[in-house]
């Protein structure tokens, strides 16, 4: 009977074993649950939406409507995403200044911050094109060589092959790519901002949006070589062949006028 009192346990045991085992459970959940974090950016996130809705409703909302819905002024902003606000708002483009054929770019009016902000508002109205990472649009390690093939292919009948721009229908055109920065370049490809065509990841993947990028910028620079000789301001075949009119067929009219006046100068001597 000795024997088996002593065995016999205290009767706080089993709750000093659940007092150490809620403790435990409660300490590795604290070290190890990632809610605290995602509960600060989900704050941060609603922040700058509210932010942008401010700034969306003083510099938007008159011709795109109170809730992005768009009007007779402006088009419906629901699903366009946070990259063509990026794009739109990032080249001055917009806010628009007045009505036209087509919206050109202008000084920037909002900091990176606000158009960050308004984005934000824009990507909450419905789903659409994300601001892409750097290492999407950095031309480093691209092949310049696959680009100028694909923009050749894609882009030169209404951009010039080396980007220069050119003339499009009813007043619009198509602009010149000189300076513009490969972030943008890449989100006008993602979202296809007035006059252009969208390509999506799906119809033309990252990496060869990158080598178009990294084509653009090889031309755009002062010190790049033009193994054809002048470039005749890069307009392609129109002014090429201004040239051979003007001073190749005028030089073989010059030169035939001469032989003929040295021709006939010499029958009557």
């Amino acid at each position: 009977m000795k024997k088996l009192s002593a065995r016999r346990r205290h009767p706080l045991a089993a709750l000093v074993v659940l007092f150490f085992a809620l403790a435990a459970t409660g300490g590795l959940y604290a070290a190890l649950a990632p809610a605290p974090e995602a509960r600060a950016d989900d704050s941060a996130q609603s922040l700058a939406i509210d932010q942008g809705k401010k700034l969306f409703s003083l510099g938007c909302a008159s011709c795109h409507g109170m809730s992005g819905q768009g009007s007779s002024d402006g088009p419906s902003l629901v699903g366009v995403g946070a990259a063509a606000v990026d794009f739109q708002v990032g080249t001055g483009r917009m806010p628009a200044q007045q009505q036209g054929e087509q919206v050109v770019a202008h000084p920037v009016i909002y900091t990176q911050a606000e158009i960050d902000q308004l984005a934000a508002y824009i990507a909450s109205l419905g789903p659409g094109p994300a601001i892409p990472a750097k290492s999407q649009y950095s031309p480093s390690g691209a092949d310049v060589a696959k680009g100028g093939e694909l923009f050749r292919s894609n882009c030169s009948q209404c951009h010039n092959f080396v980007g220069k721009g050119g003339a499009l229908s009813a007043g619009k055109f198509a602009p010149s790519l000189k300076g513009v920065t490969p972030k943008h370049m890449y989100e006008a490809m993602q979202t296809g901002p007035q006059n252009m065509p969208s390509f999506p990841d799906s119809t033309m993947p990252q990496d060869t949006k990158a080598d178009i990028i990294a084509y653009l910028k090889a031309v755009d620079t002062a010190q790049s070589p033009n193994p054809g000789g002048f470039t005749l301001g890069n307009l392609g075949p129109v002014s090429e062949g201004l040239f051979g009119w003007v001073f190749g067929v005028g030089t073989l009219c010059f030169i035939a006028i001469w032989v003929a006046a040295r021709t006939t100068k010499a029958k009557k001597s």
